[in-house]
């Protein structure tokens, strides 16, 4: 069941934690062999913390929001009680002790820490041991692998992720579930190994839009440490993905600049889905400024990887690998002059979407250039979410579509700061395609 169905069941004593994370362990048990999405799991000790739950339900101490939820935690995102070790040969049994504040958050509204999934090499490419659920011999997409797959093979009801490029919504479209990568800013990200300051997103993997608003309105604090974190009041972001929106929802269609990226069958699989939604689907055309975000995010993403990662490599360079000794190397030959010069268009790029929003309550798009690719060197092309990454806004990928034989999600983004009525609205057409 997801999550909050199962949250209900265990606060009316329906289900016990314990029962549920013992399902999700014989899940796991079956399935491991051919998803292979968990780096560091041990069962006891997530079923401990399962019957602590129980008990302090059964002693009528209240139940938090995910009270007795068994949650996965992507491996570049501390546990105080499990290794952090970054999907990187280097960091091998890396144990920091403590917890990030995400975690601490999910923790404080009830959840159970099942265990640590498998991301790519430091978050970047590089490919770790995870395959689709849906099959096998395809990618569930990267760096979110482990999380994504997990969610999708219901080893788990609830997983983060983290974006810095394509790397939440795109795994969550690969695998045929609800994505969201929320405004930069919004959760924050104390205890996540850092590639880009000005990029990296934490997100949420579920099986409903209601899941993932469930879980990020946990995740919803201002980090004062955090320069990037939004000064902003806690959002009842649950409530308002399941509210009625006041009149219909306008969705305006943009295939953009990189639609001749993406392949004949996704193309037709959204062109059909805007047809099918009439007059509440306006197709438009991508605005002229918006053609150098790429180049401009890429500017920021190597330039950060090279300042963060270099070290790793100065260090030990023999256990990283080639693909990401490339990317430091590209991001030392790129000077801070264009660093500075590729973030300061951010603000302009905002003013100009928010002409876009003033008209439409959200942008159809791809998540994706299509399903999963068959092969497992390499986890899919981000060209459909760096735009998007570099703008902060926030995002949904949908389990509406197929392509291959394969799942693949529509995309929702909407303005900095309105992940709520984003969330409604990506609700809003979840029901509106299930009818």
């Amino acid at each position: 069941m997801g999550a909050s169905e199962a949250a209900k069941r265990i606060a009316d004593g329906d289900i016990t934690s314990e029962a549920l994370v013992q399902s999700c362990l014989d899940r796991i048990t079956a399935r491991d062999d051919a998803v292979r999405a968990w780096i560091y799991l041990e069962p006891e000790h997530a079923l401990d913390q399962a019957r602590a739950a129980d008990v302090l339900r059964a002693k009528g101490f209240g139940t938090g929001p995910l009270h007795g939820i068994p949650i996965g935690v992507k491996d570049i995102i501390e546990t105080a009680d499990m290794p952090t070790q970054n999907g990187y040969k280097g960091h091998l049994g890396r144990h920091t002790h403590n917890d990030a504040l995400c975690v601490s958050q999910m923790r404080d509204a009830g959840a159970v820490v099942l265990g640590k999934t498998v991301t790519t090499e430091l978050a970047v490419r590089t490919p770790g041991k995870t395959r689709n659920p849906h099959d096998p011999a395809r990618t569930p997409g990267g760096s979110s692998s482990g999380s994504a797959a997990a969610v999708a093979d219901r080893q788990v009801p609830l997983a983060f992720g983290t974006q810095t490029a394509g790397s939440v919504i795109r795994p969550g479209s690969y695998c045929g579930i609800v994505a969201l990568k929320p405004t930069f800013g919004l959760i924050a990200r104390q205890g996540v190994t850092q590639m880009a300051a000005w990029l990296d997103t934490v997100g949420c993997y579920g099986r409903s839009v209601e899941d993932v608003a469930l879980m990020a309105e946990q995740l919803m604090l201002r980090d004062r440490a955090d320069p990037q974190s939004i000064p902003r009041s806690k959002s009842a972001l649950h409530r308002m993905a399941l509210s009625e929106p006041s009149g219909r929802p306008r969705l305006a269609f943009m295939r953009g600049a990189k639609w001749d990226q993406a392949d004949t069958a996704a193309q037709g699989a959204l062109d059909a889905f805007a047809h099918d939604l009439g007059s509440d689907c306006e197709a438009i055309d991508m605005p002229a400024w918006m053609a150098d975000a790429w180049d401009w995010q890429a500017v920021v993403m190597r330039y950060s990887i090279a300042q963060n990662y270099g070290p790793l490599m100065d260090l030990h360079g023999d256990l990283m690998s080639e693909s990401l000794r490339g990317i430091v190397a590209e991001g030392r030959a790129t000077s801070a002059a264009d660093y500075r010069q590729a973030l300061a268009q951010r603000d302009a790029l905002s003013a100009g979407l928010d002409e876009i929003y003033a008209r439409f309550d959200a942008i159809l798009c791809l998540p994706a250039p299509g399903a999963a690719p068959k092969g497992l060197d390499w986890t899919g092309e981000p060209v459909f979410n760096t735009f998007w990454t570099y703008a902060g806004t926030p995002c949904v990928s949908l389990p509406l579509l197929e392509a291959d034989g394969m799942p693949l999600g529509v995309q929702l983004t909407g303005p900095r700061g309105g992940d709520g009525p984003l969330l409604r609205t990506a609700n809003w057409l979840m029901t509106r395609a299930a009818t």
